[in-house]
């Protein structure tokens, strides 16, 4: 189950953004989080946003609510290194967010070269879950460590709507969808006691093999259990037979390619984010491994 480090460096120096270099070498300990800092900060706005591909299928530089996950992970990375940047993250966020709390899926972009159309073709006026959770999810993760960020009142908006609006979830959400509300209730138990009532409130939703066919995606395209639950001793592990995760493990090592990357089984919109999937994914991998100390 072991995988192959060595030939995961050689595969980063050769494919991968130097974000994610910089993030995989803060996973193996090499490196501090600094590093890490200074890499996310070339996809910061003025605005305090995140844009400029730091989403991959997503090469505006306008600040979006993708381009904020993506920020937030890597300010989850440093723990418990803080940037005064995540507030500021927060604060644009709040300018972004809509009257009933949550986010749109994405605004508008000026040149949609290199975008996938389900963001250059979003309604900018309508909330979803999709985008407020996985962007409200990571904010949960950093606020764990940044005081900052765990007061601020554009994380309480949006958690107050994702809590409404995962309550009033449907019996066949998305499997995307579906994935950030379980991973935003995870977080946000920590903080909020109804947010593990409402992982109950999933579960039926959630099939035996815990796998979850995207419908529209790419032939073969799941979310798969360790995408949604990837830390053990997590509410969101509950979910999930034990022996589940043990196949799954199995799984994701075996899943190293020749060349020492992962890659992903969606379709990519741009040559650049073809490569940067891969290396956002390799990250990924090799920490979902270590965190199960398989590594």
């Amino acid at each position: 189950m072991n995988a192959d480090l060595s030939a995961a460096t050689s595969f980063m120096a050769t494919h991968a953004r130097l974000l994610d270099r910089r993030r995989f070498e803060l996973l193996l300990d090499r490196t501090d989080p600094a590093a890490v800092l200074a890499a996310v900060d070339g996809y910061r706005n003025p605005d305090g946003g995140y844009g400029w591909g730091l989403e991959p299928d997503l090469r505006a530089p306008e600040s979006q609510p993708g381009g904020a996950l993506h920020a937030f992970e890597a300010f989850a990375d440093v723990a418990p290194a803080t940037t005064p940047h995540a507030a500021r993250l927060c604060d644009w966020l709040l300018t972004a967010t809509l009257p009933d709390g949550g986010l749109p899926f994405a605004l508008p972009v000026a040149d949609t070269a290199g975008c996938a159309p389900f963001w250059a073709g979003a309604d900018p006026e309508v909330s979803t879950l999709q985008s407020t959770a996985f962007a409200a999810g990571a904010a949960l993760r950093v606020a764990a460590h940044d005081p900052a960020v765990a007061a601020h009142p554009w994380l309480r908006r949006a958690t107050d709507y994702c809590l409404a609006a995962v309550e009033a979830i449907g019996d066949s959400p998305h499997a995307i969808e579906l994935s950030f509300a379980v991973r935003f209730l995870d977080a946000a138990s920590d903080t909020r006691p109804e947010a593990t009532a409402l992982l109950e409130r999933l579960r039926p939703l959630i099939p035996d093999d815990g796998v979850l066919p995207v419908e529209g995606g790419s032939a073969g395209e799941a979310i798969r259990p360790l995408d949604v639950a990837p830390e053990p001793g997590r509410p969101a592990r509950t979910l999930y037979a034990p022996e589940v995760f043990d196949a799954e493990l199995r799984r994701l090592a075996a899943e190293q390619r020749d060349d020492g990357g992962w890659a992903v089984d969606f379709a990519s919109y741009s040559p650049a984010a073809a490569l940067e999937w891969r290396g956002y994914r390799t990250v990924d991998a090799v920490s979902v491994l270590k965190r199960n100390s398989l590594l």
